[in-house]
């Protein structure tokens, strides 16, 4: 399919693929929220007060014969970004999610691997129990819905969640005192709202949330390798940042930035056993891609994932969780999901 006839069917204010950046900074957010344990500790407990938000009757993954703890154990945690900004006026219970980004965390090699999940994937969905863009899964059934997904995906259990609307992405850069990048090119880009705004300049420079915005966004310059190398840069800046000792002085703004922008199942005291991961400095981070193709043969957009690239980075997942030898239930979901995927040839031709 040429560029033309995507272009048909597609819009880029609905694409919005920059914006996976945000559930990056949502990672970076949330390193600063139990860095506040040392100097705004009230402040901190009673914003992630606000945000605790538990699944009923989840009260660990199906795919776990017990829960976890960072502490003792290797764990994951999926980041969800979902986009219910005053413009769409939609609300939580009826949004999609624009990024999801699953985070496995080792606490022995101190490492992080993030792999970011298209929006539009073509994926099994048990909640409706058939094949749809894994955005919907939000709309469908919220976050029990948009986790279970997941797991069906990538089999292997979600721990925790976070999710943030992206309403606060521009509040948190400004808070931390704006983020230094190196911007690889002068052009006019988008602004939060869709204008032709924000004038990006080329060269290393501080940029504040509005033109970290739009950087992270932009797409027209060069294809989606490059543009993920951009949101890697962003996020490694924003975390010098809010790592710094010179941002102590800006927590205050940053908790107000997230404010109740937030939902998680953490408790304050489960965030709180971060520091130990990071207090002898950032973990390596390494970022994983799942690679595939545009499909348009319904009529529908969707990203069909290759089977090679998903599996290559399911063996990774499991490994980095240790739990390549002791998934006996593991091995029962993933065929159970290969199953209703199989079978399931109902196709949801919705919006996109």
């Amino acid at each position: 399919m040429n560029k033309t006839n995507y272009k048909k069917y597609v819009k880029p204010k609905k694409r919005r693929l920059g914006l996976k950046i945000l559930l990056l900074v949502t990672l970076s957010a949330f390193l600063v929220v139990v860095a506040y344990a040392v100097t705004l500790k009230i402040k901190a407990e009673n914003a992630i007060d606000r945000a605790h938000e538990v699944i009923p009757d989840r009260q660990k993954s199906n795919l776990r014969d017990a829960k976890v703890k960072l502490s003792n154990n290797n764990i994951s945690i999926l980041f969800i970004g979902v986009d219910d900004s005053m413009e769409r006026n939609q609300g939580d219970a009826h949004s999609r999610s624009d990024a999801l980004i699953l985070a496995t965390l080792n606490p022995i090699k101190k490492t992080v691997k993030l792999v970011s999940i298209p929006r539009d994937s073509y994926v099994y969905i048990p909640e409706v129990g058939y094949k749809d863009k894994i955005t919907h899964a939000h709309a469908f059934g919220g976050t029990r819905a948009t986790i279970e997904a997941v797991e069906g995906l990538l089999d292997i259990p979600v721990d925790y969640y976070v999710k943030m609307n992206f309403n606060a992405f521009i509040d948190i850069v400004d808070a931390v005192g704006g983020i230094e990048v190196d911007v690889p090119y002068e052009r006019l880009e988008m602004d939060e709202n869709d204008n032709y705004t924000i004038q990006l300049k080329r060269g290393m420079q501080k940029l504040d949330g509005r033109h970290a915005l739009a950087l992270a966004r932009t797409r027209k310059m060069d294809n989606d390798v490059e543009r993920g190398k951009r949101q890697q840069i962003i996020l490694e800046a924003i975390v010098n940042e809010t790592v710094s000792l010179k941002a102590l002085t800006k927590y205050g703004d940053v908790i107000d930035a997230v404010g109740d922008n937030m939902k998680t199942d953490m408790t304050y005291k489960e965030m709180t056993s971060f520091i130990d991961y990071v207090k002898d400095g950032m973990p390596q981070i390494d970022a994983l891609n799942l690679n595939g193709s545009d499909d348009m043969s319904t009529g529908v957009y969707y990203y069909k994932l290759e089977a090679s690239s998903l599996d290559e980075v399911k063996h990774i997942l499991k490994n980095h969780l240790n739990i390549m030898t002791n998934s006996s239930k593991l091995t029962e979901r993933s065929s159970k999901t290969d199953e209703h995927a199989t079978s399931a040839t109902k196709v949801k031709t919705t919006n996109n």
